[in-house]
């Protein structure tokens, strides 16, 4: 077993990423049940939550069935991290999460996220004075340093876990690469291998595939995995990594009533936590990502994006596995 201080995790957990716009409520619930082990909140502002902004707050809704899950802050002023961690620890999470690695430039020009990484001193009173407020376990989620001149990532994560947190996931660029190139996970590797460093290393980037998770698991030797953008209209990649690891078989890939299913489900979660209206809205960045792959899915997938009603929605999932059944027997 993996434990973050109390939280009992299975052996080479998967992680779900937080990720704006995406790791809401309804994205987690379908992502748990197929098979993420830990989730975290989209990374919530602390001044925004201070300010009781709106949209803040609506990022603090957790359910029981996510267990366990942490929830994500990010901010540069030590007062407004603390009052916001103490808030977040009200609403009942199983820890609390900073992000200092988010390379977004309206979070980093604020010195938060990955914009902290030019200032490794008040990264660790930050992190010290998030610690030492809340009663909750701490972790981090940052990225190798903020350019290839300073991936200083071993003496972060030294410091970072002799303040208190109880574990650290890494993304394996530099804040300057944003999402691209290669993420190197040797770095990952040599603070795993490090033998002062104790609490779990999780890595995050670049794993699409079971044989890619499999391959770093064994060559890196971390103690999870944390998933992002592949899992997005692809929930199934979590329970067929652990397929993978398990047996060294692929899993059968996900039918067209297997994929509609899912989505529908992630819809009708979305309508239940954000309404009809924005429910709606709010899900039709999601249908390319189920539908990735399928030949001739443009004029279905704008039906999609265009329908207003779930009647209008259901009608046209039901023809997509009728057109999509249907050419399957033909070929």
């Amino acid at each position: 077993m993996i434990y973050i201080d109390n939280i009992e995790l299975p052996d080479f957990p998967l992680l779900l990423a937080p990720m704006e716009d995406v790791s809401d409520p309804p994205f987690r619930a379908v992502c748990k049940e197929k098979g993420a082990d830990l989730m975290y909140t989209e990374f919530i502002s602390s001044e925004g939550l201070i300010r009781d902004a709106i949209k803040s707050r609506q990022k603090l809704d957790i359910f029981d069935y996510e267990r366990p899950i942490g929830i994500q802050i990010f901010g540069g002023d030590e007062d407004a991290m603390t009052l916001s961690a103490r808030i977040v620890e009200t609403t009942g999470p199983d820890l609390v999460d900073i992000n200092f690695g988010c390379p977004v430039k309206k979070v980093v020009c604020k010195g938060a996220g990955a914009g902290i990484l030019k200032d490794l001193p008040k990264m660790v009173s930050l992190t010290k004075a998030v610690v030492n407020s809340v009663k909750i376990p701490v972790t981090v989620k940052t990225r190798l340093g903020w350019d290839n001149d300073s991936r200083n990532i071993e003496e972060v994560a030294e410091r970072l876990q002799d303040v208190g947190i109880k574990a650290l996931a890494i993304h394996g660029r530099t804040r300057a690469q944003m999402y691209k190139g290669d993420a190197d996970w040797s770095l990952i590797a040599k603070v795993k291998n490090n033998p002062r460093i104790h609490i779990p290393i999780f890595g995050n980037g670049d794993i699409d595939s079971p044989q890619k998770a499999l391959e770093y698991k064994n060559r890196y030797g971390v103690d999870g995995i944390m998933i992002g953008r592949a899992a997005i209209g692809y929930p199934w990649i979590f329970d067929e990594i652990k397929h993978f690891i398990k047996t060294g078989t692929i899993a059968a890939a996900p039918g067209i009533e297997e994929r509609i299913a899912v989505c529908r489900k992630h819809l009708e979660y979305s309508l239940r936590w954000k309404g009809p209206k924005l429910g709606i809205l709010e899900m039709r960045p999601h249908y390319s990502n189920y539908l990735k792959g399928l030949s001739h899915i443009k004029d279905f997938r704008m039906e999609l994006v265009h329908a207003d009603s779930l009647p209008q929605i259901s009608e046209i999932f039901e023809r997509i596995i009728r057109h999509y059944t249907l050419q399957e027997i033909v070929e």
